[in-house]
């Protein structure tokens, strides 16, 4: 297939554009130079392609400033309704689009499936709420839409792993404010292994969660990577520094919201790392040599 993907060169977009070109695909990078192009430039970059991905997005762990919550908005819903409206006038459509979301969509209380209705009244539940929306307008068109919501992505040498793998290593690591909010995570493997199941099986439509059945807490993160590295882990992250470094976007690190997934299952999606501590090891053992004192710097802002 010729796939499209905005948002290529991310960890995700990347792990993700390897394995599909080693399965023979040809993939299409849309990158933020061609939003900036406009509609019509987009339109001919997917023209003649089998499926969008939609993988584009600003990261949520900078300091929100009324600036940056644009920034937010306009490289989630802003790009992926110029997705849709590129596509509409294309003259050989795509057929499917899989665009993103988070479990922002959810409050910090209780655990969501993807038959509970999203009920976050903030700004990560109205971020969510149009990101939504705005990819659900490729139904119009005729297209298959399917919506990721993504849980934190652990993998080796990027996201979340990448910035807490040196300083735990070192001995310097520990929870998060109390640490007992929710941790809902998914290995990078599992989560290239569902977009490829669901680009092969065209019964798969609307919204999912890509996350592990066994979702843990904070505190529980804290003690299995702890225990993997061999290292005590007596540094807890104040909630009042992190409200000092980010603002208002500290609540997305000292809040959590716990999704699972239902709708996976029922395809025969099998995930190959179930459970956290064989998820850790497998990372570990995959970033092992990796790490230098710039990871240091950059995992310390």
């Amino acid at each position: 297939m010729n796939i499209a993907i905005s948002g290529s060169t991310g960890f995700i977009g990347s792990h993700l554009s390897r394995m599909l070109r080693n399965q023979g695909h040809t993939v299409v990078p849309v990158g933020r130079r061609d939003f900036n192009g406009g509609t019509q430039h987009l339109s001919t970059l997917v023209d003649g392609c089998d499926a969008v991905i939609n993988l584009a997005g600003a990261p949520i762990n900078r300091r929100w400033t009324s600036g940056y919550k644009r920034t937010l908005i306009a490289s989630r819903v802003e790009t992926t309704r110029m997705l849709v409206d590129a596509i509409s006038q294309t003259s050989k459509r795509p057929k499917t689009i899989i665009s993103t979301s988070g479990m922002g969509a959810f409050s910090s209380d209780g655990r969501y499936t993807e038959h509970d209705v999203a009920n976050a009244a903030d700004f990560l539940g109205e971020l969510s709420f149009d990101w939504e929306s705005a990819a659900w307008e490729a139904e119009t068109l005729g297209m298959r839409v399917v919506v990721f919501r993504l849980s934190l992505v652990l993998g080796a040498n990027g996201g979340l792993m990448n910035q807490v793998l040196l300083p735990f290593r070192l001995g310097s690591g520990g929870p998060v404010a109390s640490g007992e909010q929710h941790f809902s995570w998914i290995h990078i493997d599992d989560l290239v292994n569902a977009y490829l199941m669901t680009l092969d099986n065209r019964n798969c439509k609307g919204i999912y969660h890509l996350a592990a059945p066994n979702p843990v807490n904070n505190l529980e993160f804290t003690r299995i990577l702890g225990k993997v590295l061999n290292r005590p882990t007596p540094l807890r992250v104040p909630t009042a520094l992190l409200k000092v470094m980010y603002g208002e976007g500290a609540q997305a690190m000292t809040s959590g919201q716990c999704i699972v997934s239902e709708r996976l299952a029922e395809t025969g999606f099998k995930f190959r790392y179930p459970n956290l501590d064989g998820a850790i090891r497998a990372i570990v053992k995959a970033s092992a040599g990796n790490c230098s004192v710039i990871d240091l710097v950059n995992s310390r802002g």
